[in-house]
């Protein structure tokens, strides 16, 4: 008799696979040890009732019932059985049955080895290997690939040769799929003289050994070596160009990758779903729109533009693009959320890229400044129960950043924890900027000494952090501690320090750094780097070696030199050589509204009326605009903002009436309006009252009368702060600075206010989304 599984294959298609096992059972009591089974349908009926069976432990009851009717001395019922014991990780249980089988073949060690390997069990591997030798079973090319698949893992590169050393021995012919298994381990343990030996004396090389080879180099950064093989390659298939091209793109050769992509569409195969992908990633990391567009024009006539990465590679690219409302289109058109009222599961793959495709649409919106749709978006994200990756927790943390919210920054550090991402050093870094730029350097601090071996990036964090809070001999020994624990400074430590050695006047310390970096690390200067060291030089009064600095470094066509290089002669009152500066920077940038606002706030500052009008009449004339200043200040989950003379806010008229108060009790310790620092020929009187009513007064006073006594203040501004408004912050807080805060900020020593300058392309709403309900569940 010939049991076959047609009746349980056709069972299974009926949706309700989950019983296929009881339908086996019933069969199973018929069979006995003689009768002759079909061993491909005996194993897809076990697998499926395994994987699909409502029982907790199918595999103990059928392994009861071919005991129970002999079918257990069939050995190659018994190795399915082992097999299935171990895909449902009943180990114990496996290692049993194992020991029960009376005779072994090596298909029984070969399923136990191959397990054991892909758990990375090697010690077990090489034991077993050792034991079946011992049992005179000879290993077979599934046996030996599946060791070395081990030793690949493990980097064992040692282990690795002495496998390959006892296959040439033992003289085992070398298949196609032992061959790249070795030639696979070499690769990955590194091994490339070794692989490169192997690869040139193959007599056939299949499209997957040349992939290996081309994959490998990539990984090394080889992109000479990996274009060499890709050209010699006879046959390339999709996969072929699939890797080339991605992998040009990751080691920084977009351009070679997109010549790539266009001479395969002329003589290349067939873009598959994964070259598309590739392909928009591409024009995301090019900023290159019209090919992101045409080929989503494509995926579209295919109809696989909702499958798989595409999707979260169409939201990506138009949001790198700057078109965040085409992607949130995309998002919206067909989330793969909206879809489980027709699948109530995902399979693993679709739950990646719904992530992805949710993470995608939160960084771009952060990419492009718009941060209250990022933190609205991650709110929908977690009301659809969708999990949060580190990388999207990265990216709300930097839109809190910069919007300056501490309390929401505190709430996704708790959700972070609570969701059990442990805090490493890349979330660390991500989490201390945050807590920096928001105005708590003692919360920043917390989360870096909780690191033991931080990296780079954390080590340029926190300095960075230190830098912003006015604390700039602190920064410098950071950076030194950092450098004496071993840890290599990179550019961007090297910009943070040179930052902090200008805002804190360390003249010296930030020439030593500057040199530091050229000739001891080899670092190339950037735009970045010669701006602070302009900006070093100018805050300390040195203009002329300012000035000669520029001309040294040739750096004369960077618009962003001139433009510190003003701001000193501002600070200094130098007006003849703001002139100067302002006419070079003005060819460079005829419509930066930056360049004629400084030069006149100069000229107003020492009272010449008639150029500063002339000045503004030019910026009419050219259509230049400066952008209005204002404040905001986060209270109870609400941002409220004020720009100068605000009227709009709910509770103006208490605001005004308490700031009129606290400018009085001011000026009884010792404060006086700068009126300076009027930009109008206006009598003092007046001038006075237009610097009272300064964004950033308004913010303060309504953080006064809206918080206990002792509360830390945080002022986000979008504008730099003028000296009034420096030494009222000063004054405000030695009149009422009870409450010991060690927070500091624009260099002043502000006991309980804390003021930042802070990006923003808009006034902010007056509230901002509610997390509470989503945190605290």
């Amino acid at each position: 008799m010939r049991w076959t599984c047609l009746s349980t294959k056709s069972f299974i298609s009926t949706t309700i696979l989950k019983h296929t096992h009881f339908l086996y059972l019933a069969a199973a009591d018929y069979i006995t040890s003689s009768t002759q089974i079909d061993f491909h349908d005996f194993h897809f009926c076990w697998y499926h009732s395994v994987r699909d069976s409502p029982v907790s432990s199918p595999a103990y009851t059928l392994h009861a019932q071919v005991v129970k009717n002999g079918t257990f001395q069939c050995l190659s019922v018994a190795n399915y059985l082992l097999s299935c014991y171990l895909k449902s990780e009943y180990l114990d249980y496996a290692y049993k049955l194992f020991d029960e089988i009376p005779d072994r073949d090596v298909r029984s060690w070969t399923i136990l080895i191959s397990s054991l390997a892909r758990n990375g069990n090697l010690r077990m591997v090489m034991e077993l290997f050792r034991e079946m030798q011992m049992e005179g079973v000879f290993p077979n090319q599934f046996t030996l690939s599946a060791i070395l698949k081990c030793c690949s893992s493990a980097s064992e590169l040692h282990l690795a040769k002495g496998m390959h050393g006892w296959i040439l021995i033992n003289g085992i012919d070398l298949d196609i799929v032992l061959e790249n298994s070795i030639l696979d381990v070499y690769v990955k343990s590194g091994a490339f003289h070794y692989a490169e030996k192997l690869f040139e004396a193959m007599e056939k090389r299949d499209t997957v050994r040349w992939n290996i080879m081309i994959s490998a180099y990539l990984r090394i950064g080889s992109m000479k070596k990996s274009l060499d093989l890709f050209r010699r390659m006879p046959l390339k298939d999709v996969a072929s160009w699939n890797a080339i091209i991605d992998g040009l793109m990751r080691n920084g050769y977009e351009r070679t990758a997109l010549e790539l992509l266009y001479e395969m569409v002329k003589v290349g195969p067939a873009f598959n779903k994964v070259t598309f992908s590739v392909a928009l990633i591409l024009a995301s990391s090019l900023l290159h729109l019209e090919l992101g567009r045409q080929i989503h024009g494509v995926v579209l006539r295919m109809g696989i533009h909702n499958e798989g990465f595409i999707r979260s590679s169409l939201i990506e690219m138009y949001s790198k693009c700057g078109k965040t409302q085409k992607a949130l289109l995309i998002f919206r058109k067909e989330p793969l959320v909206y879809l489980r009222t027709l699948n109530t599961t995902f399979t693993s793959d679709e739950s990646m890229t719904e992530i992805v495709s949710w993470s995608s649409l939160i960084s771009g919106y952060v990419r492009n400044h718009e941060y209250e749709d990022a933190l609205q978006t991650f709110i929908y994200m977690i009301r659809d129960h969708i999990w949060v990756d580190k990388f999207t927790v990265t990216s709300i943390a930097s839109a809190c950043a910069n919007i300056g919210t501490i309390r929401l920054g505190q709430q996704i550090h708790a959700y972070t924890q609570k969701i059990g991402h442990s805090i490493d050093v890349h979330l660390a870094s991500t989490l201390t900027d945050m807590y920096s730029k928001c105005g708590s350097l003692t919360d920043a601090w917390m989360i870096f000494e909780q690191i033991a071996n931080p990296n780079v990036v954390l080590w340029t964090s926190m300095i960075s952090g230190c830098a912003l809070h006015g604390q700039g001999e602190k920064a410098v020994e950071l950076f030194e501690l950092m450098m004496k624990e071993g840890t290599k400074p990179n550019e961007v430590s090297f910009l943070t320090v040179l930052n902090a050695c200008s805002h804190a006047g360390l003249l010296g310390e930030g020439e030593k750094y500057f040199k530091l970096m050229k000739e001891v690390y080899g670092f190339k200067p950037t735009v970045d780097h010669f701006t602070c060291m302009v900006d070093l030089f100018g805050r300390a009064g040195r203009l002329n070696e300012t000035k000669e600095f520029i001309h040294k470094n040739d750096i004369s066509h960077l618009s962003s030199v001139w433009k510190s290089f003003l701001s000193s002669c501002r600070i200094h009152k130098n007006i003849e050589m703001g002139k100067w500066v302002s006419e070079k920077l003005l060819h460079l940038e005829p419509f930066d509204e930056g360049s004629y606002v400084l030069l006149s706030n100069m000229c107003s500052t020492e009272h010449r009326w008639d150029e500063a009008a002339k000045l503004r009449s030019l910026m009419q004339q050219k259509g230049v605009n400066k952008p209005p200043g204002q404040s905001w200040i986060e209270l109870k989950n609400q941002v409220h903002t004020f720009f100068m003379g605000d009227r709009s806010h709910p509770q103006i008229m208490e605001i005004y009436s308490y700031l009129d108060e606290l400018i009085g009790r001011l000026k009884e310790i010792g404060y006086s309006a700068d009126v300076k620092q009027i930009m109008q020929d206006v009598e003092e009187e007046q001038g006075e009252v237009i610097l009272g009513y300064h964004s950033e007064k308004l913010a303060i006073a309504y953080g006064i009368i809206s918080t206990a006594s002792g509360t830390p203040i945080r002022i986000m501004k979008n504008l730099r702060v003028c000296t009034d408004c420096h030494n009222f912050v000063k004054y405000t807080s030695q009149l009422l600075g009870s409450y010991p805060s060690v927070d500091t900020g624009m260099a002043i020593k502000a006991v309980d206010i804390w003021m930042k300058k802070q990006w923003t392309s808009h006034a902010y709403s007056s509230s901002i989304p509610r997390l509470d309900s989503v945190f605290l569940l």
